[in-house]
């Protein structure tokens, strides 16, 4: 079959923009990626169910069209695009350039003219035509075999509209009485006028007696009372909202059969803008198995010795190094979120992998532990609390881990003063200075540890801290992503121990003590093989040094100082607060005498009619869709 679907770029992006509005997709570099996401998932819901042979994409360009010209006002109505839209819009050319599908756009024309014109052609030339559209306007192109398309919308089918459907919508004779509809009730959306006071079951009540719009018009004096006299007060706006709702048919382009035929994916360039968005699981369902989120590039100088989880060399692998800028490396707060919003995966977790995690709980196996550990010149340590603020928390347990595959967690008594007792017996290893302790973002640790009287005098490393330095664009920085990334392990997930982020999650408390024992001896096992990788990386970036004498040795500075936190002067603050007081009723005063007159400063709708109705300051200016000023 010859099916040629047309899509209205961007109300097809707002729709797919605004839909995610309140579970928004947000990269690690904090883009929000709605548009881009929500376009592509309608893209290739259409290619994938409609099947269609021929297919472009219209868009809408900057430049003023006629209907402005005629209408100075015309669309002036419409906030600015949110700044997050603006941004996506040439990620979905890319896209759509990597679906190999022609992007159709006119200066001087709107989507709508050109897929109009389009339409007519493509119909002529024996297509069966769907333009896809949320948009109610394109029911005045609709024939016979050119319908408009509503792609689904929140798990609704899919809406398919012909003359038939149209006509039923709008409770019309034919598809042509749509500009006329339109003429007299004008359409917000577009700020398009209509007649003052008359609606749409006004205008299709007329459009039942009198057909057209010039009829209705010519009809005037014969349309009784107050509707008659606003008709006739509304000629001119309903002339000129006619025009300005009707569907330009002869723009200059041309349907090219060749051009608009569906043709094999570029996987190159859609690789590659997937990647930029951490669109792996969508990546994967369109380019296959095959797909690497993370963008992986080559680095010959790592290649021969970088090691999986098992100790095996990558060998033609080399290092993923991802390009994107990082998200903020001091939230180092558990990243599972980020984790699922990029739906990324490993071949090896802690199900398949053999690994021995002990349970140290009594005194004969704290003994034995720290015996065995006193051996160690590297030890990997972690702790488990009860909040993500290390100075109001309470610690759970710690875990330690000093080769592949092996770490103990120790449990730590709710009653601190036995919490306490327990970590004392440790002290002989942290007071040690000869014993390098390895962590990922050890700040934390060494904060949580300073609660509870104990100070690490050892040299620390931190992962975290190595991977800054080792790839400062990162795209993440959490233990859980550089482990999927470098390691190719997926750890367990902290929401599977306490639950979801929201007032029912759970405390690490709560747990049950196995989980727990598994989950927090993998943090330590996980941390020590990043730092197997992390540490020869360093030196061949040639950033060693600045991590040895420069960004390690600062770690405990800031735990320091983050522990003795800022002197607050009370006073002085308390003394700034009243004379701040007394300026701000000072300008509250200058802003009535300026005014004229007394109003309620925090209300916009009452500042936008001092500025504007009293003051007019603006004799043009606009309003929101409530109808107040936009101040």
């Amino acid at each position: 079959m010859k099916k040629l679907f047309l899509l209205d770029a961007l109300a097809l992006i707002y729709r797919s923009y605004y839909a995610l509005l309140r579970n928004p997709r947000i990269t690690s570099t904090g883009r929000n990626t709605n548009a881009q996401f929500g376009f592509t998932t309608t893209l290739v819901d259409l290619i994938n169910k409609e099947k269609p042979s021929h297919m472009a994409v219209c868009f809408d360009t900057h430049a003023a069209t006629e209907r402005h010209t005629d209408y100075a006002d015309y669309k002036a109505n419409r906030e600015e695009a949110p700044e997050d839209l603006i941004l996506a819009l040439p990620d979905i050319k890319k896209i759509i350039e990597g679906f190999n599908i022609p992007v159709v756009e006119l200066d001087g024309y709107e989507a709508d003219d050109i897929i109009g014109t389009l339409a007519l052609e493509a119909a002529d030339a024996g297509y069966t035509v769907y333009m896809v559209t949320p948009d109610k306007d394109y029911g005045q192109i609709v024939r016979e075999n050119i319908f408009i398309y509503k792609p689904s919308y929140q798990g609704n089918a899919p809406e398919i509209m012909g003359p038939k459907e149209v006509c039923a919508k709008w409770n019309i004779n034919n598809v042509s009485q749509v500009i006329d509809l339109l003429g007299m009730m004008g359409d917000a959306v577009d700020n398009i006028p209509g007649i003052k006071g008359v609606g749409e079951k006004t205008a299709v009540k007329l459009l039942t007696e009198y057909h057209t719009l010039e009829n209705v018009l010519a009809n005037a004096d014969n349309i009784k009372g107050a509707m008659g006299e606003k008709v006739k007060a509304g000629r001119e706006d309903a002339i000129m909202s006619k025009k300005l709702a009707t569907i330009i048919t002869n723009v200059p382009v041309e349907f090219h059969e060749e051009n608009f035929r569906l043709k094999e994916a570029n996987k190159e360039t859609l690789s590659k803008v997937f990647a930029e968005l951490e669109f792996k699981t969508l990546g994967k369902r369109i380019l296959g198995d095959a797909f690497n989120a993370f963008g992986a590039t080559t680095d010959a100088r790592a290649d021969n010795r970088q090691r999986d989880l098992f100790g095996n060399v990558i060998e033609g692998k080399g290092v993923t190094i991802v390009e994107q800028k990082e998200k903020d490396s001091a939230n180092t707060e558990d990243q599972s979120e980020l984790e699922s919003q990029l739906g990324m995966s490993a071949e090896h977790n802690i199900e398949n992998t053999p690994h021995e995690y002990s349970l140290v709980n009594d005194g004969n196996a704290v003994e034995a532990l720290i015996n065995t550990l006193k051996k160690a010149k590297e030890i990997c340590f972690d702790t488990e609390t009860t909040g993500k603020d290390a100075n109001d928390m309470e610690i759970v347990g710690m875990s330690f881990s000093i080769e592949p595959h092996k770490g103990w967690y120790v449990p730590l008594s709710a009653d601190q003063k036995l919490a306490q007792q327990k970590i004392d017996k440790f002290k002989i290893l942290f007071d040690n200075p000869d014993i390098l302790w390895i962590g990922h973002n050890i700040k934390y640790d060494l904060l949580v540890m300073k609660w509870y009287n104990t100070e690490i005098k050892g040299k620390i490393t931190d992962t975290m801290m190595a991977h800054y330095l080792i790839d400062p664009d990162g795209r993440g920085r959490g233990m859980d992503y550089l482990s999927t990334q470098y390691l190719h392990y997926e750890p367990v997930s902290i929401e599977t121990l306490i639950g979801k982020k929201g007032k029912g999650q759970g405390s690490m408390r709560d747990a049950e003590l196995e989980k727990v024992k598994e989950y927090a001896a993998e943090d330590a096992d996980v941390t020590l093989q990043l730092n197997k990788i992390f540490t020869p990386m360093l030196k061949e970036r040639g950033v060693e040094e600045v991590f040895e004498k420069v960004e390690n040795p600062l770690v405990p500075v800031l735990a320091d100082m983050e522990f003795e936190g800022i002197k607050v002067d009370v006073d002085f603050l308390n003394e700034y607060s009243k004379q701040l007081e007394k300026d701000a009723g000072e300008s509250e005063a200058s802003v009535y005498k300026q005014a004229g007159v007394k109003f309620n400063l925090a209300s916009p709708k009452q500042l936008g009619e001092v500025l504007f109705d009293i003051l007019k300051i603006d004799a043009k200016a606009k309003k929101t869709k409530t109808g107040q000023y936009a101040t």
